[in-house]
């Protein structure tokens, strides 16, 4: 059991308890060598295996390693032993979003525009990496020394690879006051357009001190959120009240884009003048028969679908999170044998394709492109174990950098692997960059 004052890994000392979950628990500490302050996100590995969150914490690593953002906690590195998995992360001293409207009763407009402004910097940057939050809320926003917001907490997030066919995400998952009726309705939803939603929930309870949607159980809630039934007290603005009934549309087609947010008057201008003067929730919201937000602190998230999401391929910001050095995947698994193979190009995706096409055809291989991004090669003749088949999907990291997995489908392993070895690689360098995983392969 950690305790105040003990080294860890001999690189930092452990000092106050900030904060306690389900998993673990979060501690001040000190970098021994650089004297840093950091915040170490300490879980206990056999509770997160337990219930089949391994690949939930992955996909948090994976995000927070992508997103590098002024307005995002930053991630420094992690660290496991045989019982525990350490995040070592920015420490943002200021505390959470949530305890400052706690205190406050609610923050003024020109206040609640700043930290807005910010929040829908952090969403815009991370949406433009395929990054969706999921469940962005006042308790997941920190605030450093300068009052600056911090978004944190990307345990829920999903990644643009994560989409089924229909395009959409599947998981039903955040927190009940500040999920999107797409969410609840369990259809399928945008994760762009769901943490939108969020943003405008967030935006209304910092200027209002309650939450947009209140009944006196769960289900009149949701009903409220899927009808968009919500008013906006007398001291907002005129404009953000427009701006709020923009975001806060139930209709995700027709709700408001983050591009058109930043475009809008509130958001560019601010409301114009500021009000100091605090005031009481108005007795308008008090016939709801519901408690104020700052009596739904702690709810538990709605997360019905905890286990993985069952997708066909490996996304390639995953594959990202895999490289010598930061493969986390022998602390929850055992390693089988991967027929699977990795490697990154500098070329654009139609130079990746026309070589692919090349090397089949000097093998005596077919091939055929899918419109999904994959191509499928097959062999012509029957192996020991039917026709070899293998997928090459390329996933776009940037314009100029590309990801590329071969995977098996079909065929023979030994035949595959000797094919891959013998023939394909050495065909395939002057599109390389580097091969995953020979580093290791070599120490091996």
């Amino acid at each position: 059991m950690e305790s105040r004052g003990k080294i860890l890994m001999e690189r930092y000392e452990l000092g106050r308890l900030l904060g306690k979950g389900t998993f673990g628990k979060v501690h001040y500490a000190r970098n021994l060598e650089s004297n840093q302050s950091v915040a170490i996100k300490m879980m206990d590995k056999d509770k997160v295996l337990k219930v089949g969150l391994s690949e939930q914490i992955r996909r948090e690593i994976t995000t927070m390693r992508l997103v590098a953002h002024k307005n995002i906690v930053e991630l420094h590195e992690v660290m496991a032993t045989r019982n525990k998995i350490y995040f070592v992360m920015e420490y943002v001293k200021g505390g959470e979003l949530f305890d400052k409207i706690e205190k406050s009763g609610k923050l003024t407009e020109a206040v609640a525009h700043k930290y807005f402004q910010q929040l829908i910097s952090a969403v815009d940057y991370c949406h433009s990496r395929g990054v969706y939050h999921r469940d962005l809320k006042p308790e997941n926003l920190l605030l450093d020394e300068n009052e600056n917001l911090k978004v944190s907490d990307f345990g829920l997030s999903a990644l643009s690879e994560s989409k089924r066919q229909d395009g959409l995400l599947h998981t039903t998952c955040g927190t009940p006051a500040y999920v999107a009726p797409e969410v609840i309705s369990k259809t399928g939803y945008d994760g762009a357009k769901s943490d939108i939603w969020s943003c405008g929930v967030v935006l209304f309870v910092l200027v209002a001190g309650y939450l947009p949607f209140q009944g006196p159980n769960l289900m009149e809630m949701y009903r409220k959120i899927q009808n968009g039934d919500f008013r906006c007290p007398s001291w907002f603005s005129h404009k953000l009240k427009k701006l709020l009934y923009k975001i806060l549309d139930p209709n995700p087609n027709t709700r408001i884009s983050v591009q058109k947010i930043k475009e809008s008057t509130w958001f560019r201008k601010g409301p114009g003048e500021t009000h100091t003067v605090k005031e009481k929730i108005p007795s308008e919201n008090a016939t709801t028969n519901a408690a104020p937000a700052l009596a739904m602190r702690r709810k538990k998230n709605v997360h019905e679908d905890v286990k993985p999401l069952a997708v066909t391929n490996l996304n390639a910001f995953e594959i990202i999170s895999f490289s010598t050095g930061f493969d986390l995947s022998g602390l929850f698994i055992k390693k089988e044998c991967k027929k699977e193979t990795i490697f990154t190009s500098d070329k654009s995706a139609a130079a990746i394709i026309s070589k692919l096409e090349d090397v089949a055809k000097a093998l005596n291989l077919r091939i055929r492109k899918k419109d999904n991004g994959v191509v499928k090669i097959q062999g012509r003749k029957e192996g020991r174990n039917g026709v070899l088949q293998f997928d090459t999907e390329i996933f776009e990291i940037t314009a100029s950098y590309h990801l590329i997995e071969m995977k098996q489908t079909g065929g023979d392993s030994l035949e595959y692997q000797k094919l891959l070895e013998q023939d394909i690689r050495p065909a395939l360098k002057d599109i390389v960059w580097a091969w995953h995983g020979d580093d290791q392969q070599q120490k091996e």
